[in-house]
């Protein structure tokens, strides 16, 4: 293992203290508990949004706190979730008299430590449960993980809140946003957690792993390398299944590097995808491609497709500020 890192203990603590100092302007750092917060104040009244998980996904979740999107980020070990008292401590020092917003991912560490801070705050508050993966069927025995489609949620919802719809339209609209969002990735290798000091699966140079999520869980099929545009119609085909795009709809093909793929081949991913939906009558009206849901060091990238109706669209190109994700500002 070659990494830059003068000690595990240390590892999230100074690389926190990097992050919030390359973007002061932006956010500040709370030491402990952790919680990475806006810097400047907002209008009285906003829903506070908050969203948290385990380091090793990088600019998810931190990277998306600012202007237009989250008010705080709470970021827990690597690939472990994040405590009550994080969560609990990015809600008192960021809510503004409009409630608190929860935006879970779906695993069962995140859903249980930020149900146990909810039930700890004295303010109104809501949770949207992120469930994007598409991998496995929606009767699966925990549901479905939450993947790249968190930054969808993210940013749409954080425009809404930053427009000054209040903590039920919020709710409402991240629901609605989940339920139109689907998502599916592919590894070509493994990632390594640096305190485990080696990959977490073995896997041949001649197979790739299908339906992988972002912490290394096996997919749900491992098959031989092929071609990128058979990989793609793997991954699109199964999105479009579960999500049914109707002919002339409108949506957003977002392309998420896992850490290790060069731009190159996610922009032929995205060649290859959005061709793909073009076929088929989709609109691909908006995009965005790059390491936005990484997992470490992990080769490979997931597809995501999100059903745009107007409101949507509007508020996806609502202005935004954060250290990963601006414009319009």
């Amino acid at each position: 293992m070659k990494k830059f890192i003068n000690s595990i203990d240390s590892l999230l603590d100074e690389s926190l203290r990097g992050f919030a100092k390359a973007h002061a302007d932006i956010v500040q750092l709370n030491a402990q508990p952790r919680f990475i917060r806006r810097k400047q104040s907002t209008a009285p009244g906003k829903v506070a949004l908050i969203s948290g998980g385990g380091s090793g996904h990088e600019p998810l979740h931190s990277g998306f706190v600012g202007s237009g999107m989250l008010d705080a980020a709470c970021p827990g070990q690597i690939f472990t979730s994040p405590t009550p008292d994080q969560m609990l401590a990015a809600a008192q020092a960021v809510e503004n008299g409009g409630g608190v917003l929860f935006i879970v991912k779906n695993y069962a560490g995140d859903v249980m430590n930020f149900e146990i801070a909810a039930e700890m705050l004295d303010y109104p508050h809501e949770t949207i449960l992120v469930s994007d993966d598409v991998s496995f069927s929606k009767t699966h025995s925990t549901g479905r993980r939450g993947v790249a489609g968190t930054l969808i949620v993210e940013k749409i919802v954080g425009a809404a809140a930053e427009s000054g719809a209040d903590l039920a339209a919020c709710k409402t609209l991240g629901d609605r946003i989940n339920l139109a969002t689907a998502s599916m990735g592919v590894a070509l290798t493994s990632c390594t957690v640096p305190a485990l000091g080696k990959p977490i699966f073995d896997i041949s140079e001649n197979e790739i792993e299908m339906g992988v999520g972002i912490h290394g869980e096996r997919g749900r099929e491992r098959i031989a390398m092929s071609s990128a545009t058979e990989i793609v119609d793997y991954l699109a085909g199964v999105i479009d299944e579960d999500i049914k795009p109707q002919k002339g709809q409108s949506a957003l093909l977002h392309i998420n590097g896992f850490g290790a793929t060069p731009l190159m081949e996610l922009h032929l991913v995205y060649e290859l995808a959005s061709r793909f939906w073009e076929k088929r009558g989709i609109n691909i009206c908006r995009s965005l491609v790059g390491n936005y849901t990484t997992s470490l060091d992990m080769a490979g990238c997931s597809i995501t497709l999100s059903l745009l109706d107007d409101e949507m669209l509007r508020l996806w190109d609502a202005p935004v500020h954060t250290a990963a994700l601006r414009w319009g500002c």
